[in-house]
């Protein structure tokens, strides 16, 4: 072959990723078959685990979704799962789908609700310290009764509004402008770098109070995640119920959790701390001027029916009037009717930023099939089951833990519920005992897992998102700005589990 198309074809692998990604990459798809004929296919897939992960923490290199589908693609070739197997992973995935799908889409038509709301909010609150506890405290009341990815939507919306406003002006612009491609810095005047970036910081911490109050709402209701519902359904518990049995561990960690929100403020520690810039506030403050300034009937109608949907949404989502997505595709129905959006490409606008992440997370079920096919957590799962007493609860939590932190909390509690259960039914295990276990089951995979992006949907959804590369969120940043909260919520989690047993 023409030596200028050999280095066509290499230039056009994975686009504008460095060449040592690519060649990372290739090396992975290279190893992978060798390790499954040799080692075998427990060691080959404890490998593709690890690969995954590195697709995830470089996802500011390249999109996970290209990387990780051609690795998910070789595991199914070479038999490490099969296709029927990713089907039914996301089969019984489909609600989650369904509410990125058309969720998100929902949300981006409330882009100027939000907008409005939260920049009265974000100046009207001076002190970051009551900011980052406001963001914290309502993304968790809000997880408690709706869901964890609808409500991350709404934060990467609004953090999206925030950052283009001022890097218009930034990039020498007017802060009204539309035509304005927030992702190039190539205009971006000297003097206004260094603000920029604060802002950045100051957002990032702001997004990351939001994602991890997300978690702390999410393991205290039977509606808060979907492994909750899962673990409910299992065991006979009512809301009310739920929430009493979980209370003894979910309300310390509440408590615990915001005092760290607020400590790393104080201190400054771990990427928090940066304050807003004066320059910023003063950008802001003259763009809600001049909307409210020029805001017409028309606005104002716009904004009331983006109120009401909004209404309708939290009522649904609470009273589960329906599945998640299919209220999305409500709001989105509503909002677009009442509000003159009838043109097919300003709709399209709306799925570009869900889309994406939705191919991505069938990618990550066939992952999860590789888990499933290949039994890689039996071993923790045995050795666990084979303890006895106040140990085992403790464990279970610990195990469950480790396990969301590197794979999906939905999975691993699927796995561990459906297992006691089958103990309990054999009469291995009593009543109280199994209560005891599905409490451990329920924290453990949803507290320890905020510690990375692919611990949590939501986390996960924030990394890929539009917004983070715009703030500099790295996965690495994540771990990171996630590590005091992941050390304090699952050591005062594993304390509570302790003496709960």
């Amino acid at each position: 072959m023409d030596q200028s198309m050999v280095r066509a074809f290499a230039g056009n692998f994975l686009g504008n990723a460095p060449l040592w990604y690519k060649k990372t990459i290739i090396g992975f798809l290279i190893l992978n078959p060798i390790l499954f004929y040799t080692a075998g296919p427990f060691v080959a897939g404890w490998a593709l685990i690890a690969e995954f992960i590195f697709a995830l923490a470089m996802a500011l290199k390249c999109y996970p979704l290209q990387p990780g589908g051609l690795l998910a693609i070789e595991a199914i070739v070479i038999g490490m799962a099969s296709p029927e197997t990713v089907y039914m992973e996301a089969k019984n995935n489909f609600e989650v789908i369904l509410l990125l799908v058309f969720m998100v889409a929902g949300i981006y038509f409330m882009k100027n609700l939000l907008l409005f709301v939260f920049t009265k909010l974000l100046l009207g609150i001076r002190s970051k310290i009551a900011l980052s506890l406001v963001f914290s405290s309502m993304a968790a009341i809000l997880s408690a009764f709706l869901d964890a990815l609808t409500v991350t939507a709404v934060l990467i919306a609004v953090g999206i509004g925030f950052y283009s406003v001022y890097h218009r002006v930034a990039s020498g612009g007017h802060h009204s402008h539309h035509d304005h491609d927030h992702g190039d810095d190539n205009k971006v005047t000297e003097n206004s770098r260094a603000d920029l970036e604060q802002f950045r910081a100051f957002l990032r911490s702001l997004l990351m109070h939001g994602a991890v109050g997300t978690a702390l709402g999410g393991v205290c209701t039977l509606v808060g995640e979907p492994q909750n519902l899962l673990i409910a359904e299992k065991m006979g518990w009512s809301f009310i119920h739920f929430f009493q049995v979980m209370a003894p561990i979910t309300m310390p960690v509440l408590f615990a959790g915001l005092c760290t929100c607020a400590l790393l403020e104080v201190f400054g520690w771990f990427g928090y701390g940066a304050k807003l810039p004066d320059s910023v506030r003063n950008v802001l403050v003259e763009y809600d001027k001049e909307q409210d300034e020029k805001r017409t009937p028309s606005d104002v109608a716009e904004l009331i029916i983006q109120g009401l949907v909004a209404i309708f949404l939290v009522i649904g989502l609470a009273l589960h009037l329906a599945p998640v997505g299919l209220i999305g595709l409500t709001i989105i129905v509503l909002q677009t009717a009442f509000n003159g959006i009838v043109d097919e490409h300003r709709i399209g606008h709306a799925f570009e930023e869900a889309l994406p992440f939705t191919a991505l997370l069938v990618v990550f079920f066939a992952i999860v099939g590789v888990i499933h096919e290949q039994h890689l957590f039996k071993p923790i799962i045995d050795s666990v089951l084979a303890m006895e007493g106040q140990a085992r609860t403790v464990m279970f939590f610990v195990a469950n833990g480790l396990l969301s932190v590197i794979s999906d909390n939905v999975f691993v509690a699927t796995v561990y519920i459906n297992e006691v259960k089958a103990a309990f039914d054999a009469g291995n295990l009593t009543r109280e005992e199994l209560e005891h276990l599905a409490v451990a089951i329920n924290t453990g995979t949803n507290i320890p897992s905020v510690g990375t992006p692919n611990g949590q949907a939501a986390f996960l959804f924030l990394l890929t998102s539009a917004l983070a590369p715009l703030i500099r969120l790295s996965y690495g940043k994540m771990v990171i700005m996630a590590l005091p909260y992941t050390i304090v919520m699952s050591s005062v989690a594993v304390t509570a589990v302790w003496f709960f047993d």
